[in-house]
């Protein structure tokens, strides 16, 4: 299989010919993906596609969009059992691209759109990085564990410790004997 990194794009040109963009990743090329990982199975792929677009936004204006999808098979540590656990990835998301981050903060929080600043070096792997991490759980854990959860423990030192005299018996001793 070949493997091919999502590279830095000019995301106004990509928009204008319509470009389509896909390929096939290892995790292990996404430094922040394969540490969350703990590098457990860092040969996973990732499926990535990424569609650059011009089309009217809410306004009938029109605007830069990205359509990205992207499917992938990270492996986490579960945290009931501790051992590993694949979780499958899903990502289909819209992006409206805006010309700076100004406009972006200004507009956030008047559209349901995700907004990006546009540029001539996108950095198209940082964002397929970005929302496989915020598409992974945050406590990740099997369905049913494949071992047996230790739900409880016990210290040997602490039933010892249980076992001392208590002092205050002592006293009630001390003093019953006094009168």
């Amino acid at each position: 299989m070949e493997y091919n990194h999502p590279p830095h794009i000019d995301i106004r040109q990509a928009a204008h010919s319509g470009q389509l963009l896909q390929g096939d990743d290892l995790l292990s090329n996404y430094e922040r993906l394969a540490e969350f990982s703990q590098g457990l199975e860092a040969s996973n792929v990732v499926h990535w596609q990424a569609r650059f677009e011009r089309r009217a936004d809410a306004t009938a204006a029109l605007a830069t969009w990205l359509r990205l999808a992207l499917t992938a098979d990270v492996d986490l540590v579960c945290q009931r059992c501790l051992a590993p656990v694949a979780v499958p990835v899903v990502v289909e998301r819209d992006f409206r691209f805006v010309a700076t981050e100004a406009q972006a903060l200004q507009q956030d929080d008047e559209v349901d759109e995700d907004l990006l600043v546009i540029s001539r070096e996108f950095d198209l792997a940082e964002l397929v990085e970005d929302e496989i991490l915020l598409a992974l759980p945050l406590v990740p854990s099997h369905a049913v564990c494949p071992v047996p959860v230790k739900l409880a423990t016990a210290d040997d030192d602490f039933e010892a410790a249980t076992a001392k005299p208590n002092p205050f018996a002592a006293l009630a001793k001390l003093k019953g004997g006094s009168r």
